[in-house]
């Protein structure tokens, strides 16, 4: 499995300046092989990571999956 490492706050800032999403860009990335993307910080300390997957279709059932749980969370801090 390949390792990517990337500043999140760049690669989000990144996001915002293409107006496009994190999907778009993983969804660029599959190649048929799994990926572990490691974000970290400023001060390269890890934050958190994720295994691209082979497929779209994974990539689209972890985007729905990923939306869920961030609702989920969202609606407890409520």
């Amino acid at each position: 499995m390949q390792n990517i490492t990337i500043k999140a706050n760049d690669f989000f800032e990144l996001l915002k300046l293409k107006d496009q999403s994190m999907w778009d860009v993983f969804a660029q990335m599959i190649d048929g092989e799994e990926k572990e993307i490691v974000f970290l910080n400023d001060d390269k300390q890890y934050i958190f990571h994720y295994v691209l997957p082979a497929t779209i279709e994974k990539l689209q059932e972890d985007k729905v999956l990923f939306a869920k749980e961030y609702a989920e969370k969202l609606s407890g801090l409520n």
